[in-house]
């Protein structure tokens, strides 16, 4: 459920996104693609065949997606997915048009639609990461029977509490009642501060 609601956030609420994806020269290239449809199976999205984007998806399969929503970067929330895409010919078109009305004035009528493919991101992880929060929060998930991976810093058994962590902490996200000492993870924004300043090297970044 946490996976659907962070990607019932971006289609809907951020909706425009920026793709990341490679070329035949294998470098990045990254456009702007609207988000249609998500449910619990992934996200949908569409495009043209005799677009490059269609030819880099039929490529390669892999994709990062991030979109952000905010007046300014203090209000702003944000999520990124990597996951896998597969096209899905023109299942859903009539239904993605349905929920998107502005559609109707980019592709008019049933024959210029004619060129249009469905693809679907049904595999993947992702992280919701919140910058009006204070402290900052983030959260990974995973659907589509992809592994969340954990990542982040953390302390370990070699933690001697000097608390030193705790003073360079920009999030204040450090519990130093407990030894080893215990990063919120939800709350990290992963600087790194704190595996530098550690005197006996404890903090281990996974």
């Amino acid at each position: 459920m946490k996976a659907e609601k962070y990607l019932q956030y971006l289609q809907k609420e951020i909706h425009s996104t920026v793709f990341a994806t490679i070329d035949e020269n294998g470098n990045p290239v990254t456009c702007v693609i609207d988000m249609m449809l998500s449910d619990e199976n992934g996200l949908y999205f569409l495009t043209a065949k005799g677009k490059a984007f269609y030819s880099r998806l039929k490529a390669h399969d892999s994709v990062s997606v991030t979109g952000f929503h905010g007046k300014d970067t203090m209000s702003s929330k944000s999520v990124t997915v990597r996951g896998k895409v597969r096209e899905l010919g023109d299942v859903l078109l009539t239904e993605i048009f349905k929920a998107n009305p502005y559609m109707e004035e980019i592709y008019p009528g049933e024959k210029s639609r004619a060129v249009l493919r469905v693809f679907q991101i049904y595999q993947g992880e992702g992280e919701f990461f919140d910058l009006s929060a204070k402290p900052i929060f983030r959260e990974s998930f995973s659907f589509g029977g992809s592994e969340k991976k954990i990542s982040g810093y953390f302390a370990g058994s070699a933690c001697i509490g000097c608390k030193l962590c705790f003073s360079v902490c920009p999030q204040k996200c450090i519990d130093i009642a407990a030894k080893p000492v215990v990063i919120s993870q939800s709350n990290c924004l992963h600087c790194g501060r704190c595996a530098e300043i550690c005197p006996v090297g404890a903090v281990e970044k996974r």
